[in-house]
């Protein structure tokens, strides 16, 4: 059972676009991410929305802000585009909009609706685990894994990871990282994006 994508989605994938040239994408935030939610199949949009969803019902604007400046190279800052439940209430419209343009849009179902509840221990570990990140993202994603799901966490602490950038991910986490994916139903591509993180022998 497999996922639409081999390659990361969600909420995760939107952080990708607001990286250092974003603005050749769109004049605003949330014009670039209308741009690339406009290109793609439905299942990008659901992923999207039942993200940004879920991080909403679950957490607080300023822990929302947190994960947004983890997870996103470039992103304009929060007097911009609005505080962190501001911003995630826009990605939710925008795909709304999306969306409603289309007649017949099937829902997410099979592993793309796979929460990753009996995962959540091992998420709760490599969150830890993850000394090189801030302590303050650590404690988000901590509240992200047990208020809204350890799958959505697991994105985004690969998604914190890329942005840090730093490498010092043992081989050992790493196979565990790989085994996470595997139990979520990830596709090749999205703990790979790490990969280049894992220390030299």
């Amino acid at each position: 059972m497999q996922r639409f994508t081999e390659f990361d989605f969600g909420v995760s994938w939107v952080m990708g676009f607001f990286h250092q040239d974003w603005c050749h994408d769109g004049p605003t935030a949330a014009d670039v991410v209308a741009k690339n939610l406009a290109d793609v199949d439905d299942e990008y949009v659901l992923a999207v929305r039942r993200d940004t969803q879920t991080l909403l019902d679950g957490l607080v604007s300023k822990t929302l802000e947190v994960l947004w400046d983890a997870g996103a190279d470039y992103l304009p800052s929060f007097e911009q585009i609005g505080e962190g439940a501001q911003w995630t209430r826009t990605v939710v419209a925008l795909c709304d909009a999306r969306l409603s343009a289309k007649a017949g849009v099937r829902p997410l179902a099979g592993a793309d609706v796979e929460d990753g509840v009996a995962q959540l221990d091992a998420v709760l570990a490599e969150i830890e685990e993850a000394r090189f990140l801030e302590a303050d993202v650590r404690a988000a994603l901590v509240d992200c894994a047990r208020r809204c799901t350890p799958e959505l966490a697991f994105r985004l602490l690969l998604r914190a990871m890329m942005v840090a950038g730093v490498r010092s991910l043992t081989q050992e986490q790493y196979a565990r990282l790989e085994a996470i994916g595997s139990a979520l139903h990830h596709g090749e591509f999205v703990v790979d994006s790490v990969r280049y993180l894992v220390e030299a022998e």
